[in-house]
């Protein structure tokens, strides 16, 4: 490690800063971020510095050649675009003492700039030693990714409450159990959650801050998480961050490996979902053993294919925990019938064609009190059919029934956005034999004229039947 990455605050002193162009214009809106009290010149005499109202407040537009202005009370000095002027005032800056960073030059410079993740009160800096500034803006990108978009409200907030807090608890390894608790915990979910109000009165709520952190059982929770359809670059960034976080994961057995594949080693996983005809352990079964093991201190994750809440009963383990009195959070994802519309470029809605759009389960089609058919016959209504390859021949009868036509367009998309998606379009008529064509769910049913939009993406088979093919042959010769 060549470079120690030092925090230095910026507004003890002016920072010297001496350039031209966008360059210099780039550095001025990093300095100015962080606060700092700023004498700039300009040394091609291009005064238009876009700053704001504050920015400029804080700003000294300095006249003069800086290789001889005063630089008593300077803290550092930075140079961007700033050619040989840069290099003399490396030289200067080094017999003062002072800091120097000259922009692009390792040679002349005691310090360099970081790449930044910037969270208010939390920041991160990366560095390379000067020797890539691309891979450091890579790792940023990454970083960025995984930090709780409130991280630095979290620090400020325990920043609130720290001195007393720390006054209350006499010994240090107290206080950082206490702290530990408090941002793995329920509290730090809050704030996380943007519920600051709520983390602001439970913390406030703890009388013995000692016992608090003396306390043997952890604080247990549970986050009902959406996986996705399958791909596991879909899942959200809090979503991993949550996986990575859990103590026991109970998840859904259509939950592809790809997404199992990211949840920490250490962490255990519970198959406890069930695939259309196999028995599974039941809903009660399931709701239990999530609530004792956050009764126990765990984080538990309840890992759910697609979205919690559509179709995913995650409503029903939302009212258990709740009589139950465990925190909870839920993480939505994204659901099928959204992953197989962008897999296979169906537009769900289209102007002046499809303006209404309808999710609909067929596990029960096949039940004639289970679905109100006559619902389902508008033409301008597309229609997302969850777990629809068992119960084709079902739903063939009640829209038929219902008057919708036989030749409206429809598609059967299986394991939609992993590797081996596979899809197939035609018509309503022909929907049981597009069925057969499909090997394995899971699959959705997209019912409606915005199927004739549907494209092949990177060599999905995207089959037409014979009678589809005729027709757009007819359409086109028209």
């Amino acid at each position: 490690m060549r470079f120690l990455p030092v925090f230095l605050d910026l507004k003890a002193g002016p920072v010297v800063l001496i350039g031209a162009g966008e360059l210099l214009r780039a550095k001025l809106r990093v300095l100015s971020a962080a606060g700092a009290r700023l004498r700039v010149h300009a040394i091609d005499g291009n005064l238009d510095l876009g700053l704001s109202s504050e920015d400029a407040a804080r700003t000294e537009i300095a006249t003069g050649d800086p290789l001889t202005a005063e630089l008593a009370g300077v803290i550092a000095v930075v140079c961007a675009g700033a050619g040989d002027v840069g290099v003399a005032m490396s030289v200067r800056a080094k017999a003062l003492g002072l800091p120097v960073n000259v922009m692009d030059d390792l040679e002349h410079s005691s310090f360099i700039f970081p790449a930044i993740v910037d969270r208010g009160d939390v920041v991160v800096a990366i560095g390379t030693g000067g020797t890539s500034p691309v891979v450091a803006r890579r790792v940023r990108e990454k970083i960025e990714a995984l930090l709780p978009a409130r991280i630095g409200e979290l620090a400020e907030f325990i920043g609130g409450f720290r001195k007393s807090v720390n006054e209350r608890i006499a010994e240090f390894p107290l206080r950082r159990r206490f702290w530990e608790r408090v941002i793995d915990g329920s509290i730090g979910a809050a704030v996380l959650g943007g519920r600051r109000s709520e983390a602001d009165a439970a913390l406030k709520a703890i009388a013995d801050p000692t016992e608090f952190a003396r306390a043997d059982k952890p604080e247990g929770s549970v986050a009902l998480v959406g996986a996705g359809p399958g791909d596991p670059d879909l899942l959200t960034i809090k979503a991993l961050r949550t996986l990575q976080d859990a103590d026991i994961v109970f998840h859904d057995e259509l939950v592809s490996p790809e997404i199992l594949d990211r949840i920490r080693r250490d962490t255990a996983r519970v198959a406890v979902g069930r695939r259309v005809g196999k028995p599974g352990i039941g809903q009660d079964a399931i709701n239990q053993r999530m609530i004792e093991a956050a009764q126990a201190g765990q984080r538990v994750v309840r890992l759910k294919g697609g979205d919690p809440f559509v179709f995913g009963r995650g409503g029903e383990e939302v009212e258990a925990l709740r009589a139950a009195g465990v925190a909870y959070s839920i993480i939505p994802g994204i659901t099928a019938g959204l992953g197989g519309a962008a897999h296979f470029e169906v537009p769900l809605t289209y102007r002046q064609e499809a303006t209404r759009i309808t999710f609909l389960t067929a596990h029960k089609a096949s039940d004639a009190e289970a679905v109100d058919w006559s619902t389902l016959t508008d033409t301008k209504m597309t229609v997302v059919v969850y777990m629809g390859m068992t119960a084709a021949p079902a739903v063939c009868a009640g829209l038929f029934a219902a008057g919708r036509s036989p030749e409206t367009p429809v598609g059967v998309f299986a394991r939609v956005t992993r590797p081996d998606a596979q899809g197939a379009i035609g018509t309503l008529r022909d929907l049981p034999e597009l069925v057969q064509r499909i090997s394995g769910g899971p699959a959705i049913l997209i019912i409606g004229d915005v199927v004739r939009h549907a494209g092949s993406l990177r060599g999905d088979t995207l089959e037409k039947t014979p009678k589809q093919i005729i027709s757009d042959l007819l359409d086109a010769a028209e």
